[in-house]
Formats: structure tokens, sequence, C-alpha cells
């Protein structure tokens, strides 16, 4: 029977200069080659994900946007779409707090460079990897298409944030001054529970590899997780296994441990 296994992208499958270790492609052709399908299932939203470097290592589908998107070999299962009103509340929202912020969509996201500080280098790097698919806020507010945003530069206000979003939102910390924010319900582990249930695939054959605090649910949803070694502390205590760093052959480790290349 073949599994289901789901990929974390960034400190998972590459690193911080998105360089994807020889050991990860053999080992996901292997796993190709034992009948396994396999999914990316990242907090990027579809616009974010680049198919260039990553669709070619035979992945079956993308989860996308903490679990607000599905696709299965180019077909969309599901998009779970912020309201547009609700979208342009939270703009006005986080524009009074003078905060840093990514609105993230399914075709586009969008950015003010200016609610940034100077220096943080965050703007420009997203203009590199997103070209045409990233777009100004201010401009843009009736149009708006996304399924989840990040607050940046929040140190001081996180209370008041919380108070303002917890109602409608689930808030990730991700590190000291930056939330990861995603309609109420969903996950990765929805994510992956929902694209399995499309498939008539068993929960007792999933498996997830992740390495932060986003990954949180689906490691505990997963029938077998596994924290790379050089991942966070959260994600090392969530998960069933804990494999080597991803340098360190971490994704080929960790597949061997279950038998499945």
């Amino acid at each position: 029977m073949p599994k289901a296994i789901f990929f974390d992208i960034d400190g998972t499958l590459w690193d911080r200069e998105q360089r994807i270790p020889q050991s990860v492609k053999k080992a996901l052709k292997r796993l190709k080659e034992n009948g396994h399908l396999f999914f990316i299932c990242s907090g990027r939203t579809r616009s974010f994900i680049p198919d260039r470097e990553l669709m070619p290592l035979g992945f079956d589908g993308i989860l996308a946007g903490c679990g607000t998107y599905g696709e299965y070999r180019g077909e969309v299962m599901y998009y779970h779409r912020i309201p547009i009103r609700a979208a342009q509340q939270v703009c006005d929202l986080l524009r009074k707090m003078d905060v840093a912020y990514v609105l993230e969509g399914r075709y586009e996201s969008y950015l003010d460079e200016e609610s940034f500080p100077d220096g943080d280098p965050f703007p420009a790097r997203l203009k590199r990897e997103m070209g045409d698919r990233l777009l100004p806020v201010r401009g843009n507010e009736d149009r708006l298409e996304i399924s989840k945003f990040c607050v940046d530069h929040v140190e001081g206000k996180i209370k008041e944030l919380e108070k303002a979003l917890s109602p409608r939102f689930r808030i990730i910390y991700r590190r000291r001054g930056l939330l990861e924010i995603v309609p109420k319900g969903y996950s990765k582990a929805s994510g992956i529970e929902e694209i399995c249930g499309a498939l008539s695939i068993a929960r007792e054959d999933t498996y997830a590899f992740g390495d932060s605090t986003n990954d949180l649910d689906m490691l505990e949803y997963a029938a077998h997780s596994v924290a790379m070694g050089d991942g966070m502390e959260e994600a090392k205590q969530a998960a069933e296994y804990v494999t080597s760093p991803l340098w360190e052959d971490g994704v080929a480790r960790g597949l061997r441990h279950y038998g499945l290349i």
C-alpha cells in the first residue's frame, strides 16, 4: 500500500539559500520508484512556491498557505480564500498599528515596502523571488486575493494584535517579532486531512517532515513524523523521530528510518 509523505520546504527540503542537497533529490527519486505519494506542505502560499526548482523532484501535489490550498497532480482540490471585506479590514488594522506585513494569496502576494524598516532585506528578497507576482497593497485594496498573511517587527504590539485578530485568526509565533497568521480552522494538519480525504488515503499511512513552529500541527497529526536535526526545539519535541540535519542526509535518513526507501 503506497504511503503519503508531506514535506515542509524551508529548512526541510532546502536551506536559507534555497540550496537542495543531492541527498534530498536522490531520496525523493527513490521514494517515487517505491510507489509512494509525496507532497509539499508549506506555509508559503501557492504564488510563493517556485515550480522550476521543486516540481521536477517528482512531487504529486502541493499543500500551501498553511492548509488553505491543495492541489494534486496539477488539479486544484481546494482553496479557502479570506473574503475580500475581511482582507480589507485586516489591511486597515495593520496600517493603523504601523507594522510591517505581507498579504499572501494563491496567485499573488501584496507588500508595501515602506511598511518595513530601512535596511530590512526581506522586501528586496521577495521581489527577486516573486517578480510580477508581488504587487503593492496600495492601489490593490479592491482586489486583494489572499488566504493568510505575515506580520513582522511587532515587538511591543503582540498583545494588541492578539486581541484584534484572535477571534477570527490563528497566530503562529515564528521568531521574535514575526507572526504567521491563518484563518481559524486551517493549518498544515487540516490541509493533510482534506487532501487525504479527497484521495482516500488513511491517516495511518501519513508521514510528515518539518523543522519549525508552523509544522507543529502536521507533526502531531501525521501517523509518523520527523523533525530535522537542525530544526527548532519545538518541532523536535512534537515529532516521533528526530533525524540528522538537512545537510547531513536528514531527509534520506528519516525516510530510511521508516523503511520508505
